[in-house]
């Protein structure tokens, strides 16, 4: 007998038919049902004993087999009497459905002649064997993706319902095989920063093979990592436990290892395994802005900062901040020292601006959200918490040799967080501000440039020639600049880019006082005298453009709409973009973006005051770049949502906004333009453009339950609830209430959701304005049968039902039944719960509503798990996250796989009920800490159905401090479930 040893990677060997057309070539799959095809045709695979021959001369690398083997193969010991007549038939059968020179007969066997890549099995071989390549190499992230193509060549059980001995020992090889896979493919997830994400499929795994070790190892790594130190603790009880009553062994020494490094917080264990030959290739960032190639002077501190980082790799981590006036060159200077140090951080370079001198400084949290993705970490796998990201920041720079540029800080509390813990690495800090309470920091204060340096620049600028013909001229004029590095920069370049002007003729306009500031001295008076100098030399509409760009709000400001502020066609405004650009007055941020450096656009607005009349000027043109965000949000909107009439009930607009060609690139507008659509909302509220701000927020309301947004969408409702309020608008108060509400709503802030939703009816109920009374009667009902009022929450819902129907407003009314829907079911009406969800349905699905439609699903799911409909109740939830995750609703797609848990749960299917619990946590889900205390309450009823009694605790323990903090009724039940635990 031939009793292969298993899964192997044989030697090429010729193509069948060379040369021939890749259509007609013959394909064969083991790696799940056992089929073949010729190009896209299936060929038929005849009886189950057929393609046991089949199986067995495919898995034998083109090597004859005997008839005796296969007959043992087939039957194994015990044949039937015929057993050569029959194989000598499924032969004769195979070779007919099969080219002439396929099967072959010789020395008394058969052989199956294929071209290596016909066989799934030998390219699932040849990919791997290919990653194992690439990780020896240190490309992990290639080895992953080579993995993940392999794994998935498999199409659910290998030789599916192929009968016989040599199947049976071949499935089993084959599916350890895919086992070694899936661990090694998820060991490169944990090397890579992807502890996050594999914790659902780890989770899964460990359920369906609880005595897989090294699978349970991974599950700690990836919890430890993170942040979830008692869960993976506890996997290591319940494995301990579980090997004992089952095998009555110890686990093994590299899980109890692991267990002692979790148990001393081991900081290794929070970086990836480095490989020993070659050195992995990890990301290196190399975000250092460029040096400019004229850089001048300061060759002492140059020096000084250079020899500080060479050192770096000390017993203490290097610290240089560099403070000064702005315009002095601090980060000219600070990017040209950390070229030169690049060699000295062979891990990557960090740079940010952190924008400490305008009024909306970066956020620390933002910050670190950035470095660590640009340092490989996953989204999924970067914490919410400052605290968090700052320690997970620490950890992934330990060991590594890390040069990190913070540019424009606002003071030593902003940076703090944003430190390396560890020496190897070394910061650079620029500011306004010396940072005196930074301890430990080499403080370095940067003055205007000498003479002599000045004149240096100035010269390298415009040229040798004209400089030595007019040195008097020339050093009149870097004296006017007051010897500040940008205020010659911009002086230089302009007379560069003039070749008819002399340096006399700009000395004279310098000397003219009148054109600059009546005093020039230190601090912003000296930087706004520098950009009066630039522009002074604007040509008309180039100073309009400066002028009026400079008033808007917003990190940025696309070509579309700083064209909506200037009035201008597109091509219009982008020549004055650029030739702003040209003047350093103005920075392309990336293709089609520009924004302002934070005391340019001061000067700007101090311009505008002074230039724009009249000042009705300056309003108009804030006015057209709140109806362009209006307009533009509005058909996002409806795009989103056809039918729904909240479009028609906005403030009109003075423009219609942009037109998109499809759902995608609305959506792309709508998320790309956030930051900078909710500053001009902000904006807006505090002047005659109040109320088309609060209907920009309502119709924008998608960034509130984006999660990515969600954040920043409240504050900006908030303040516009106070603005309206100090008007005494009180409709653009009601609007304003009803945009807080839904954003107190989507956090689970339900009492004050509540408040701000009764308020909202009652002052739009006042002011004769409809639209907001049926969203707060729907809004009231949410929250309602959330704190289980559900008699309330029913007629909340019917009159929100009836006031949009009033309306014409069909999908809003659809959505008033879905939510109905909830209700009926909390209170035993499980019948007439399905029927109100399927109404709603039926009004989405007549629309062509999407994201609503996917809402609609989601409550029928919900009604038809609590009928015990499962299978009926997956389905709509799959369909729901669909749609959620392409519209880019990330913790409406968490609340839908927490939605999945349960159902899966009920279903006697624990396993995959965890699977989608951890990937709600990961996600995040609409309701805030709360529903993240249901998510873990199930997770820890799925892991304890799977016998994972310790993790189970751990969660529910995590669940009842969630609750407790909150007051939540849920905290009593959770006590309950950890009774039976507490006596373990």
């Amino acid at each position: 007998m031939d009793r292969d040893s298993g899964p192997r990677v044989p030697n090429q060997r010729a193509p069948l038919h060379s040369g021939a057309d890749d259509a007609a070539r013959l394909h064969f799959s083991v790696l799940g049902p056992v089929r073949v095809k010729r190009g896209a045709e299936t060929l038929p695979p005849g009886s189950p004993q057929q393609r046991a021959l089949l199986a067995a001369l495919l898995l034998r690398d083109g090597r004859t087999a005997t008839a005796s083997e296969l007959i043992d193969a087939i039957w194994g010991e015990e044949p039937p009497s015929q057993a050569l007549a029959a194989v000598r038939t499924y032969a004769s059968r195979l070779r007919k459905s099969l080219p002439a020179d396929a099967l072959v007969s010789e020395s008394g066997g058969y052989a199956l002649r294929t071209g290596r890549d016909a066989l799934d099995l030998a390219v699932a071989q040849d990919l791997a064997a290919e990653a194992d390549k690439a990780r020896a190499a240190g490309d992990r992230s290639q080895a992953r993706a080579l993995i993940n193509k392999s794994l998935g060549l498999w199409d659910g059980e290998p030789l599916a319902n192929v009968p016989g001995p040599y199947a049976e020992n071949q499935r089993a090889r084959l599916e350890e095989w895919r086992l070694q896979l899936l661990e090694t493919r998820l060991d490169l997830d944990l090397e890579l920063g992807c502890h996050a994400e594999a914790v659902s499929e780890l989770t899964a795994l460990t359920a369906a093979h609880p005595l897989r070790e090294r699978l349970r190892e991974l599950l700690m790594l990836a919890l430890y990592r993170s942040g979830r130190q008692a869960e993976a603790l506890a996997v290591y009880a319940d494995t301990r436990r579980l090997l004992a009553d089952e095998l009555g062994v110890d686990p093994r020494p590299e899980l109890a290892r692991l267990q002692q490094r979790i148990l001393q917080a081991d900081a290794e264990l929070a970086r990836p395994v480095e490989e020993p030959s070659p050195a992995p290739q990890v990301t290196r960032p190399a975000q250092l802005p460029a040096t400019v190639p004229d850089f001048t002077g300061r060759s002492s501190f140059v020096r000084e900062l250079g020899d500080r980082l060479a050192t770096a790799d000390g017993s203490v981590m290097a610290v240089s901040a560099l403070a000064g006036i702005g315009g002095v060159g601090k980060t000219t200077l600070a990017v040209h020292v950390a070229h030169q140090a690049r060699k000295h951080f062979p891990d990557g370079q960090l740079y940010v601006d952190l924008q400490g001198a305008g009024n909306r400084a970066a956020e620390p949290e933002t910050v670190l959200g950035a470095f660590l993705r640009a340092l490989g970490a996953a989204d999924s796998a970067i914490p919410d918490t400052l605290d968090e990201r700052a320690a997970l920041y620490r950890s992934t720079l330990d060991g590594r040799r890390v040069l990190v540029l913070l540019d424009n800080a606002r003071d030593a509390a902003q940076i703090r967080p944003l430190l390396p813990g560890t020496a190897g690495c070394a910061a650079v800090i620029t500011s306004r501000v010396r940072m005196v309470d930074l301890a430990g920091a080499h403080l370095v204060d940067l003055d205007v440039m000498s003479p002599e340096e000045a004149l240096q620049l100035f010269t390298r600028i415009v040229g040798e020639e004209r400089v030595r013909a007019e040195r008097e001229a020339a050093l009149d004029v870097v004296a006017a600049c007051g010897f500040l590095p940008l205020a010659i920069r911009i002086a230089a370049s302009r007379l560069a880019a003039r070749r008819t002007w002399t340096v006399s003729v700009l000395a004279a306009k310098l000397a003219d006082e009148r054109r600059r500031l009546d005093e020039l001295q230190a601090g912003d008076l000296a930087v706004k005298a520098t950009f009066e100098l630039g522009y002074g030399q604007l040509e008309p509409a180039q100073a309009r453009a400066f002028r009026l760009l400079g008033l808007a709000d917003g990190p940025d400001i696309s070509l579309a709409a700083a064209a909506a502020v200037l009035d201008l066609p597109l091509h219009e405004t982008e020549d004055l973009l650029e030739a702003l650009v040209d003047t350093s007055l103005v920075e392309s941020a990336a293709p089609g973006r520009y924004r302002y450096h934070d005391l340019v656009r001061l000067y700007a607005r101090a311009c505008a005051e002074r230039d724009e009349q009249p000042p009705r000027e300056r309003e108009a043109a804030l006015s057209r770049l709140l109806d362009f965000y209006l307009g533009t949000a509005a058909r996002v909107y409806a795009i989103e949502r056809p039918g729904d009439r909240l479009v028609d009930h906005l403030e009109p607009t003075g423009g219609a906004g942009l037109s998109f060609k499809d759902r995608q690139a609305a959506l792309d507008w709508l998320y790309s333009e956030a930051n900078c659509l909710l500053a001009c909302a902000r904006q807006a509220t505090g002047g005659p453009g109040l109320r088309r701000a609060v209907d920009l927020l309502w119709a924008a309301k998608d960034l509130g339950e984006s999660g990515a947004n969600s954040k920043q969408y409240e504050w900006t409702a908030l303040t516009a609830r106070d603005a309206a309020r100090a008007a005494d608008d009180t409709r653009a108060e009601g609007r304003a209430r009803t945009t807080l509400a839904n954003a107190y709503l989507v956090a689970g802030r339900y009492n004050e959701a509540d408040e701000e939703a009764r308020s909202a009816r009652l002052l739009a109920v006042d002011a004769n304005d409809t639209a907001p009374v049926s969203w707060s009667d729907n809004d009231r009902g949410i929250i309602a049968f959330t704190q289980e009022r559900y008699e309330e929450a029913e007629q909340h819902l019917l009159k929100a039902v009836d006031g949009y129907r009033a309306d014409e407003n069909f999908p809003g009314a659809a959505t008033a039944l879905c939510n109905l829907s909830r209700v009926h079911l909390l209170l035993g009406r499980t019948t007439s719960a399905i029927e109100l969800a399927q109404q709603g349905i039926a009004i989405y699905d007549g629309i062509g509503l999407t994201v609503r439609l996917a809402n609609g699903m989601y409550a029928l799911g919900v009604a038809l798990t609590h009928a015990g409909r499962h299978a009926e109740a997956l389905e709509q939830f799959s369909e729901a996250l669909h749609i959620f995750a392409e519209d880019r609703q990330r913790l409406w797609e968490g609340t839908t796989h927490f939605r999945i848990a349960d159902a899966y749960l009920r279903t006697g299917k624990p396993a995959t009920a965890a699977q989608h619990a951890e990937q709600a946590l990961a996600s995040g889900c609409i309701g805030g800490d709360r529903m993240r205390g249901n998510v873990l309450t199930t997770l820890g009823r799925a892991l304890y159905a799977l016998g994972q009694t310790d993790r189970a605790r751990a969660c529910w323990r995590e669940a009842l401090s969630v609750y407790e903090q909150l007051g939540a009724a849920e905290a009593e039940q959770v006590r309950v479930l950890l009774l039976p635990l507490a006596a373990a």
